[in-house]
């Protein structure tokens, strides 16, 4: 039986996925997610290879659980920080730059060559995290629109075109910003 390391197993269980998450985020940043194997995991949480497999079935487990635990991460950051912001042209501005800022630690690397070996379940448990980026999104345009400050025709080609902007990491956010808002018809 398994030693828990916390008052009650849930805390375990907490303890145990923050550390594989962890882990995954430092493999990702020297490997692509499908040279990363469970047992290179498990060791670099510092758990037994087999106690991995207590708390995740394969590793198409952990990059689900992993794209939730950093969307849950990222949606928090980016709300604290939209808070106090009224002006709709200042929280697109914020949300650009929250985004661009984020860069590979919210994206996982490998992308699209890994994301085609995942099975249909994964791909829309992962869809469903995207979806909870480009609410926050659709909900400053839509403010945007209402206060006259924003043009946006259709929210879903906005939504999508605006994260095809923020893709290109090379550029220079301030340009990417002023790109966007210009798009939109946001006088700065």
């Amino acid at each position: 039986m398994p030693r828990i390391s916390a008052p009650s197993v849930g805390q375990h269980r907490e303890q145990v996925h923050r550390r594989v998450f962890e882990a995954f985020s430092t493999l990702l940043a020297g490997h692509s997610v499908d040279a990363i194997t469970m047992a290179q995991l498990a060791a670099a949480a510092g758990i037994g290879r087999t106690a991995i497999y207590h708390h995740f079935a394969d590793k198409e487990a952990v990059v689900v659980a992993f794209a939730s635990y950093e969307t849950g991460r990222y949606i928090q950051d980016l709300e604290a920080a939209l808070a106090d912001i009224d002006d709709p042209s200042q929280r697109l501005a914020l949300y650009i730059r929250h985004h661009l800022d984020a860069g590979q630690q919210f994206h996982i690397g490998s992308g699209g060559h890994f994301y085609g070996t995942l099975s249909p379940t994964a791909m829309l448990a992962i869809r469903e995290h995207v979806v909870v980026v480009e609410d926050v999104l659709r909900s400053i345009l839509s403010d945007g629109v209402a206060a006259g400050t924003f043009i946006v025709d259709d929210d879903v080609t906005a939504i999508s075109l605006i994260h095809a902007c923020l893709a290109p990491r090379h550029l220079p956010a301030p340009a990417v910003e002023r790109f966007i808002l210009r798009a939109l018809g946001a006088q700065r």
